[in-house]
């Protein structure tokens, strides 16, 4: 049985991508909104050392009573049991100022490069990892629309250009440790393919690919 509720955020306008936040009303957590023209994800991380609160995010559609979106994870699932969410407008959001990036969209882990060549993953199953390139801000998530079952996110911000890409990590589910740790790779783009190079935030060698959703 699904399960509603009401999350006041203020979308304006619709037309292009956008990235919203706000503080929890205490001060020390971002509330971070990525928000493309069919996709939304909502993200809460403790402002000073980036702990990871949770996640979710989905599809939506607009209807009479404001946003309807229908998640494909939720990272507090087990414990809301939330499927779907109504966002209306209200003014307690703030847009951020934000400049497109060469990559920006929405991207799902197609495979890796290893000696052999490339190993390409089936992006129909359940199972993704997914990244969201918005403005210069960035977020992956690993999750499986089974369930809604969450296995992990990171985010920050980005830039890309002329073949260079840099992640600065500002939250990681996985490890805090990580949060403030700047990343240089480089990419290549082949049509709807993103060859992504460099070190892991655990010093690991990688070259993944990823496909544009």
């Amino acid at each position: 049985m699904k399960k509603y509720a009401l999350l006041f955020l203020l979308f304006p306008f619709l037309g292009w991508a956008q990235v919203f936040e706000f503080s929890s009303p205490d001060g020390t957590a971002i509330h971070r909104i990525l928000m493309d023209e069919e996709y939304v994800v909502e993200t809460v991380f403790e402002k000073k050392q980036g702990q990871f609160k949770w996640t979710r995010g989905g599809f939506y559609t607009q209807n009479e009573n404001g946003y309807a979106v229908e998640f494909e994870f939720n990272s507090n699932f087990k414990k809301d049991s939330l499927s779907s969410v109504v966002l209306k407008k209200t003014p307690a959001c703030e847009l951020q100022k934000t400049e497109r990036q060469q990559l920006d969209g929405k991207w799902l882990m197609a495979g890796r490069v290893q000696e052999e060549g490339e190993q390409r993953r089936d992006l129909t199953r359940s199972r993704k990892t997914m990244k969201f390139l918005l403005n210069g801000y960035f977020q992956w998530i690993a999750f499986d629309t089974k369930g809604l079952q969450f296995k992990g996110s990171g985010g920050g911000k980005y830039t890309a250009s002329e073949g260079n890409y840099i992640e600065t990590i500002q939250f990681f589910s996985r490890d805090d440790s990580k949060v403030g740790a700047v990343l240089p790779f480089t990419y290549v783009q082949k049509n709807r393919d993103w060859y992504h190079k460099g070190y892991s935030s655990k010093g690991k060698p990688m070259h993944e690919i990823w496909q544009l959703r």
